[in-house]
């Protein structure tokens, strides 16, 4: 009986393999229709629309600056938990610029935190504004370890599984400061999963990397609406989430955003 049994497993096993692997292309078909979907109906911003949107937040709708911060903080915690679950990338490094991107870093370190990762911030430059500080001493009550030094690049996977890049945003020009290059190289070279906060830091908004070198994040989150430099070859591959579940719907209207819809009460919907 047993030896029966070991022939048909022996005999049934080359199909259940063609099976799989049919059903693993099928799957992979799949997505990338669904990316393609996706792309297609949604609509990316230019630079100067991008800037324009953000002002119109402030000025004609009323939104504070820490308000859309923790709105975007907590849709990069939410994409990271999604695409790269603690539950197998327990440990993460959220690098943050002295803009609004590193004020969305802190704020979803915070969020990581309680959603089970053990955190660290390294935060290069700080800005010296009560918002930033106020965020910065909350990831401390949080227990969040703030990492003076880094590790050389190499030396990354010792101590995280993820990095999360909130360096720079859609307002960056170059050159990268001297104090900054450090953690743009950790970023780059660091051989992790490296998920970035609204475009890939040190990327035009509009044209994309500057070179083969650039960074080349596994994971896209965008805030508001995707940029134009998040449909460059240079991220394929990557997954894309968009995080903007508070636009007021005039302003979808005005700027003819055609986003996708939302599950459920998901903060953030996966675009590819």
């Amino acid at each position: 009986m047993l030896f029966y049994r070991l022939i048909s497993s022996a005999l049934l096993l080359p199909v259940v393999k063609v099976l799989s692997s049919s059903s693993a292309m099928a799957l992979s078909s799949n997505v990338e229709k669904q990316c393609r979907g996706m792309s297609g109906m949604t609509r990316y911003l230019n630079q100067v629309e991008a800037a324009a949107l953000d002002q119109e937040l402030f000025t004609e709708y009323k939104f504070s600056v820490d308000q859309l911060m923790e709105l975007a903080g907590l849709s990069v915690a939410t994409a990271v938990a999604q695409a790269y679950p603690p539950t197998s990338y327990s440990s993460a490094l959220i690098v943050c610029g002295p803009g609004n991107n590193g004020g969305d870093g802190l704020v979803a370190a915070r969020h990581m935190a309680l959603f089970g990762y053990k955190v660290a911030v390294h935060y290069p430059k700080r800005t010296p504004k009560p918002l930033y500080e106020n965020l910065l001493e909350q990831c401390c009550k949080f227990g969040i370890h703030i990492v003076d030094k880094l590790l050389e690049p190499n030396e990354l996977k010792n101590e995280y599984q993820v990095l999360v890049d909130a360096l720079f945003g859609f307002s960056f020009k170059p050159p990268v400061r001297e104090e900054l290059k450090p953690a743009l190289d950790a970023l780059i070279d660091g051989g992790l999963p490296v998920c970035s906060v609204d475009i890939p830091s040190g990327w035009h908004v509009e044209d994309g990397p500057s070179s083969d070198h650039s960074l080349k994040p596994a994971l896209l989150i965008s805030l508001s609406a995707p940029k134009l430099c998040a449909k460059d070859e240079y991220l394929k591959g990557a997954k894309h989430y968009l995080g903007g579940r508070f636009l007021p719907p005039a302003i979808v209207k005005k700027y003819n955003l055609t986003l996708p819809e939302y599950p459920a009460q998901d903060q953030v919907v996966q675009l590819c």
